[in-house]
């Protein structure tokens, strides 16, 4: 299986379309080499804009580019690139509908070596609150190539979530960017997952087959607008619910997946980060298992699900 990195493949795939389209342009924090948006800044100086350590600056100066009919980038950690322009974010990108484009990079518990004041526990539970914003969380690289390209064509505001680390590559050329859908069939349980969880719900789901139970991935790609028919139609047939998410149970996939099920008797249960921040460890892998979001722990909470625990 094939390794990605969706920071790269974001950095090409910006620069690809920098190529293309010219009205596309970057806004970045300081972090270019980071976000991996300095390609495009060698490329295309005259449509990059670095701003410095200064997200709602940047976030209302790419109002500004876009209400001119560009097509704006902005880029900083998710941590800040949903926190620090929050205010800029709601005032002038979301009410006003216009043409940002938000992306958030080191994602979740990727950056793990910085701690809890750069890992973005809550930034998918403070974009979805937002009217108007789309919000993406691809599975893997060649996902996150398809959502940049489907970003630039969509117009009105998108919140673009990105994980740090390498992931294997699990979609295809004809995989969506915005509906549900099942990456692997199975009957007893659905394992619905988003974004770097995706992966590990697949490893639970062989570790739930050789002990003989038939386990659904489904994997989510877009958090908002998120169909209560599609996920209905993707849970249906199963006798529980897992869903699965490197994010906080408060206001991520969870509640996203229990709102739509609502009415669901269907025993339901959440592998997610509880109500706490993250912090500093060794490797990804360690907060992973710190914080319960292993395959392992997967497939616990399936087993659970239907054993009525």
């Amino acid at each position: 299986m094939r390794i990605g990195n969706q920071r790269t493949v974001y950095g090409e795939a910006l620069l690809a379309l920098g190529a293309e389209d010219p009205r596309v342009v970057v806004l970045e924090a300081d972090l270019g080499k980071s976000t991996m948006t300095h390609a495009f800044q060698q490329a295309y100086p005259d449509r990059y804009f670095e701003m410095g350590i200064a997200e709602a600056n940047m976030t209302s100066f790419a109002v500004g580019l876009s209400l001119t009919g560009r097509v704006a980038f902005t880029n900083s950690f998710a941590v800040f690139a949903a926190g620090r322009a929050y205010d800029q974010i709601r005032q002038g990108v979301a009410i006003g509908r216009v043409n940002v484009k938000i992306v958030g990079s080191s994602a979740g518990l990727s950056d793990f070596g910085d701690g809890a004041t750069h890992q973005s526990v809550e930034d998918i539970a403070i974009m979805r609150a937002i009217p108007h914003m789309t919000v993406l969380v691809p599975a893997d690289a060649p996902q996150t190539a398809a959502m940049v390209r489907w970003m630039a064509a969509h117009d009105g505001p998108v919140y673009l979530r990105i994980s740090r680390n390498d992931l294997p590559e699990i979609t295809g050329p004809g995989d969506g960017v915005l509906t549900p859908y099942v990456l692997r069939a199975g009957g007893e349980v659905a394992l619905v997952a988003t974004g770097a969880m995706v992966f590990r719900a697949l490893k639970a789901a062989e570790a739930l087959a050789a002990a003989g139970i038939q386990a659904r991935v489904v994997n989510v790609p877009c958090l908002k607008p998120l169909s209560d028919e599609a996920v209905r139609s993707a849970c249906e047939g199963v006798r529980a619910i897992v869903t699965a998410e490197e994010h906080s149970i408060v206001g991520g996939l969870a509640s996203a997946v229990s709102m739509a099920l609502r009415g669901d008797a269907r025993p339901q249960r959440a592998v997610a980060i509880g109500d706490v921040f993250g912090q500093s460890a060794p490797d990804a892998e360690t907060l992973m298992r710190h914080y319960g979001l292993t395959e392992g722990d997967i497939q616990r909470a399936a087993a659970e699900a239907l054993n009525g625990l």
